[in-house]
């Protein structure tokens, strides 16, 4: 069964370089703050049904010899070590991964900008790591009063003192490893140089979500609003744009409440009247298409039911953890409430509770904690794994679920016992590990080892990639070999708020 398609890249495309080359011929260049992640974007993905995660790199490789690309990155955030949660790696280490990640798809990035720069010891190693590479830095000063003390801002002393980042091309990319990186900030510092050395430079800014042309309750809108309720952001009818047209446009909280005084900036930088008629609202700054790429809106919908769903685990999760906030698990059940969504319209969710529920009532009177997971395959069908003193839940779900895509019977072991008590003597006798039982990552190095003697296993491993993009729930959360190959497969993956073990440390 083919996975249903609610969306259309080929069509987005057309539509979004248009949308960008069309606002570009009112200035001789264009600073384009590009929001959201650049490649990756599995949050897109996963509420536009046949959306390319990695669309947006094809637009640049369209705009190719028209773009400069300048990556922007908070000196407290590589201070602080903050986390980017889809991959788990620091700030730093992901705006590497980005650049590495362009060059991949044969796009060079021009420079790097330290923002908020106050000679952090860590950010200062960061531009020399980064210079010693070859990769052009700039350093970007705090301003005193930012954003309201505007004509501070706009002088000497304000982005006057920021380094001018020399670009060629028309079309000049401002993008970061994630939100608060000092993007807008570095737009407007390059356009006070800029129409200082008199070139007629422009603003615009590129944002996947909220989705403009959509309602406000739309679900793909209130999956964006979930998506960011950790740092409380919120979708609302852009005031501006209502008013100045009298239609209705979405944007959300941070953007309309910045919009008066990001217009006075403007207003102090440019000089000329006709530049600053073109934007009356945070709406018409934008040149967002990903609208117009919807084909069925029906199946749209469906999945951004179930991207709340799932961002409701993973705040849960994240709270249990001592990462997150009550408040943004509470927001996240009320925007469920107003869609009615529940958790078990999720369809993996009971039936890994199920499972759970089958081991235990089996293992009455043993000690431990008994687990279950489920996957949803892409053809609909749903297979369960359960924890045993051999295997973690999620190892047992994995090879269950291979052994249903190969047509492999059940009672076929994959695995050699040889191997498996290679491993666990190992664990115990040398490593002192207070467990045999294989973790999913253990599991899959197992798999490929058998592989090399066994057809059956090697049959198995060959579907290990159809396994991307399926959904997976776990009643308690993974340790961290579990979580690092699940990852690695590519699943959606949910659990309750649960721990596997009474262990506070686990590893």
């Amino acid at each position: 069964m083919l996975k249903k398609i609610g969306f259309d890249n080929e069509k987005y495309l057309k539509e979004q370089t248009q949308a960008i080359l069309d606002r570009v011929k009112k200035f001789s260049k264009l600073y384009l703050e590009f929001g959201g992640k650049i490649c990756f974007d599995y949050h897109a993905a996963r509420v536009l049904p046949g959306y390319d995660p990695n669309v947006k790199l094809r637009l640049l490789q369209e705009l190719k010899d028209k773009i400069d690309i300048v990556l922007c990155i908070y000196a407290g955030d590589i201070e602080k070590g903050r986390l980017r949660g889809d991959f788990g790696i620091t700030y730093d280490a992901a705006t590497l991964k980005l650049i590495d990640d362009l060059r991949k798809w044969g796009l060079d990035i021009l420079a790097v900008v330290i923002t908020r720069f106050i000679h952090q010891p860590t950010a200062i190693i960061f531009k020399n790591k980064l210079e010693r590479r070859g990769v052009k830095v700039y350093l970007h000063y705090p301003i005193e009063g930012y954003p309201t003390n505007v004509d501070l801002i706009v002088s000497d002393e304000g982005f006057g003192k920021n380094e001018y980042i020399q670009t060629q091309k028309p079309i000049v990319i401002v993008t970061g490893p994630g939100p608060g990186s000092g993007k807008l900030a570095t737009c407007l510092s390059q356009l006070y140089h800029e129409h200082r050395r008199g070139i007629n430079a422009g603003y615009a800014k590129f944002e996947t979500f909220p989705v403009w042309n959509l309602p406000l309750k739309h679900p793909v809108n209130v999956a964006y609003e979930a998506a960011t309720a950790d740092i409380q952001d919120f979708n609302l009818v852009d005031p501006f744009h209502l008013n100045k047209y009298n239609k209705t446009a979405i944007n959300y909280n941070r953007d309309v409440e910045s919009f008066p005084i990001l217009k006075l900036i403007l207003s102090k930088i440019l000089d000329k009247e006709a530049e600053l008629e073109m934007y009356n609202s945070p709406t018409d700054m934008g040149v967002n298409r990903v609208g117009f790429g919807i084909i069925d809106d029906k199946i749209v919908q469906e999945a951004a039911k179930q991207e709340l769903i799932r961002r409701y685990f993973r705040y849960n999760a994240e709270y249990v953890l001592g990462i997150e906030k009550k408040e943004t698990v509470d927001k996240v059940v009320l925007l469920m409430e107003e869609l009615g969504v529940k958790v078990a319209d999720r369809p993996v969710v009971e039936v890994a509770r199920k499972a759970a529920e089958e081991a235990e009532a089996k293992g009455k009177g043993n000690e431990g904690i008994f687990c279950g997971a489920a996957i949803q395959l892409d053809d609909g069908r749903i297979v369960t794994g359960k924890n045993s003193p051999l295997m973690h839940a999620a190892s047992s779900l994995v090879l269950n679920a291979l052994k249903v895509l190969a047509n492999i019977p059940d009672a076929i072991h994959l695995l050699s016992p040889s191997v498996i008590n290679q491993i666990a003597k190992i664990k115990q006798g040398i490593l002192n590990t207070e467990s045999e039982s294989l973790d999913l990552e253990e599991t899959l190095i197992a798999l490929s080892i058998s592989a090399t003697t066994n057809p059956t296993a090697e049959l198995a491993m060959n579907k290990l990639k159809e396994l991307n993009g399926c959904e997976v729930h776990m009643t308690h959360l993974p340790t961290p070999g579990d979580e690092v190959g699940l990852k690695r497969l590519g699943v959606n993956l949910t659990t309750d708020a649960r721990f596997s073990s009474r262990n506070l440390f686990v590893s």
